[in-house]
């Protein structure tokens, strides 16, 4: 006898993601219509040191305002140099770190309940041991495909502010270095833009040593979007 939709929705298998993906839905619709902003402030301590080809540079990751703003990180001082943590690498990698993180974490959820709701369907083990083991192997292709569907939006989201705006242009703005850079590393600036004080990834133009609180001069932004090239304001 063929099931119904509502029965492999529903079933012992699938009725988690499928409660979990309502519940998702629910909150998107009340944030767009009635207009409410739900933040999670989540300080993760990843202090590191960072090769330039991650494009990535150690410090604090601050996830907030998860429903309108790109997850980031900032506040990076890298006095003490140790290598990410597996789970920050997680994060930054199936990008829940460089897009906002409820957008990614709902695309996830329903990649995940899609590929799992239609294999057990298909193979009629949406309420077996068989499809319970079904739902914990999709688990990874889902972020796998997730992480290709996400990919494109970042250049979206990456010209955007918290306040879902134009994101401030910060080309030929002076800028005070949190941090001494040379060469390839990544170090974080603070920079006074709008009357707002905000934290951004630089990089040393030339590769010339530039030290802990001197002014920088914000030249241009790398090729990736991901960091400034800055130079000594004297120059």
């Amino acid at each position: 006898m063929d099931a119904t939709l509502t029965e492999v929705l529903f079933s012992d298998v699938n009725i988690v993601l499928s409660i979990l993906l309502l519940i998702l839905i629910l909150y998107w619709i009340v944030t767009m219509v009635g207009g409410i902003d739900f933040d999670l402030d989540i300080d993760v301590d990843v202090d590191a040191d960072l090769d330039l080809d991650t494009g990535l540079e150690g410090g604090n990751m601050d996830f907030e305002d998860v429903s309108n703003v790109e997850v980031t990180k900032e506040n990076v001082i890298g006095k003490r140099r140790k290598p990410l943590k597996g789970w920050q690498i997680f994060l930054i990698y199936f990008n829940f770190v460089g897009l906002p993180f409820m957008f990614t974490f709902t695309c996830w959820i329903f990649v995940w309940w899609l590929m799992t709701t239609l294999t057990t369907a298909l193979t009629m083990t949406y309420d077996s041991v068989f499809g319970f083991a079904i739902m914990l192997i999709a688990l990874v292709p889902a972020l796998v495909v997730n992480k290709i569907f996400t990919t494109p939006f970042k250049g979206f989201f990456r010209h955007l502010n918290k306040d879902g705006d134009v994101a401030v242009d910060y080309l030929g703005r002076k800028a005070t270095l949190l941090s001494t850079i040379t060469g390839d590393k990544l170090g974080n600036a603070e920079v006074l833009a709008d009357g707002n004080t905000m934290s951004i990834y630089v990089k040393s133009l030339t590769g010339e040593p530039l030290t802990y609180g001197s002014t920088v001069l914000i030249i241009k932004h790398s090729e990736d979007q991901n960091f400034y090239l800055v130079q000594n304001y004297n120059d």
